[in-house]
């Protein structure tokens, strides 16, 4: 009997032509998560991957955690692999699922047949393993229609596989197969979620950060890269970029008309991500802007803060109620973290009265007396860059 996992790939099994290049990647994320817990062979057969340990000192109950958060994957189940011969089949059930078995009020087994060579059909094995484990424990009834615990039996061309059904996953699509983008990640609740959404889009994301000491402080900057490490077991790898964004806030608040403080900020912010991305060959930039929210995103305000961009912005949350945003930063586990009281640059120098529905040309106006393009280079040649990296 063999201790294993199977993770059943999501939507990427819809794919056609490219469907390889998909799974390979998918694999290769799994590989990559699982490493610092040891050596695995894992394989692709028949829209399954097996994870399989190459040792016993193995902690299979991590590596069946992480599995949980890697996107392209929908459900993971631990099985047991034994020979495709009805008795090995029936033991291994009674033996890999005896503690569930013991503890649970019904069952049934569910049989399928992958490989047609296999001499019994999947209702004939199904009702000699249900036999078998009856008498194991003559006092757990089988229930056909709501079963308290379901035995599942796979025939596949490798192997027989015996779970008790899968939990749910991830889902998505693997990360890196669908480009790459930057994300614009601040210490609030809405950018982390955000990230995680793009990411599970199979994007690889390069977080960006402004930070603004003084007026900001080093636990403001720690709070976003504890954010980042949040973040990091969906993500695969994560190197965030901190640019330094004191000089061109205050140039703002000394040169520009109160009102548009914010709105010149925000394009500066757009100015520099899209730099950052087209420096990493990134395909967009994203936001945790949500329609109406506040000020700087009105339908006005957005379009005048992406007027200076040639890339697309992605705005997952564009749309989301903030109640759905907190109840997914909570599942996440970012909300804790994200509610820390340390300000973040969005909140210095803030106009008593915004402007909300400005054109594209009042706002260019409005900051034409700024030298842009020396401060996005002052600005991008301070850049920190701090690779976030998996605790052992």
């Amino acid at each position: 009997m063999n201790d294993m996992i199977l993770l059943k790939p999501g939507e990427l099994v819809l794919k056609g032509l490219n469907r390889h290049f998909f799974e390979d990647r998918l694999r290769a994320n799994v590989a990559r998560r699982l490493r610092s817990l040891g050596d695995f062979r894992i394989t692709s057969v028949q829209s399954t991957i097996y994870v399989e340990p190459l040792s016993e000192d193995i902690d299979m109950e991590e590596a069946f955690r992480r599995c949980h958060q890697i996107f392209g994957i929908i459900a993971v189940c631990r099985a047991a692999a034994c020979p495709k011969e009805k008795e090995a089949i029936a033991r291994t059930a009674v033996e890999y699922l005896g503690e569930q078995l013991s503890r649970a009020k019904s069952f049934k087994v569910e049989s399928k047949r992958s490989d047609k060579t296999f001499p019994m059909t999947s209702i004939q094995l199904s009702q000699y393993v249900g036999g078998v484990i009856g008498d194991a424990f003559p006092d757990l009834p089988a229930d056909m229609h709501d079963p308290d615990l379901e035995v599942n039996v796979e025939i596949r061309e490798q192997a027989a596989y015996v779970h008790a059904g899968g939990e749910p996953a991830a889902g998505g699509l693997p990360v890196g197969t669908c480009g790459r983008a930057v994300s614009l990640l601040s210490g609030g609740i809405d950018s982390p979620v955000a990230t995680w959404m793009i990411a599970r889009r199979g994007v690889q994301i390069i977080p960006v950060h402004f930070f603004s000491f003084p007026y900001t402080s080093e636990l403001a900057k720690q709070k976003v890269l504890d954010l980042a490490k949040l973040l990091l077991p969906w993500c695969g790898r994560l190197t965030v970029e901190i640019i330094p964004f004191t000089h061109i806030q205050e140039e703002i608040r000394d040169k520009c008309p109160e009102p548009y403080f914010t709105l010149i900020m925000r394009r500066f912010m757009m100015r520099l991500s899209q730099e950052v991305a087209l420096a990493n060959g990134c395909g967009a930039l994203v936001t945790g802007e949500n329609l109406g929210q506040v000020a700087s995103q009105t339908m006005e305000a957005l379009r005048c803060t992406e007027a200076p961009l040639t890339l697309p912005v992605l705005r997952p949350l564009i749309g989301m109620d903030k109640e759905e945003i907190i109840r997914r930063a909570r599942e996440l586990g970012t909300f804790e973290t994200s509610i820390l009281p340390y300000e973040d640059c969005c909140t210095v120098f803030t106009p008593k009265h915004p402007r909300t529905r400005p054109t594209p040309e009042e706002v260019a106006e409005a900051e034409s007396v700024l030298d842009v393009e020396a401060l996005i280079k002052e600005a991008l040649a301070g850049t920190e860059r701090v690779q976030i990296k998996h605790e052992s």
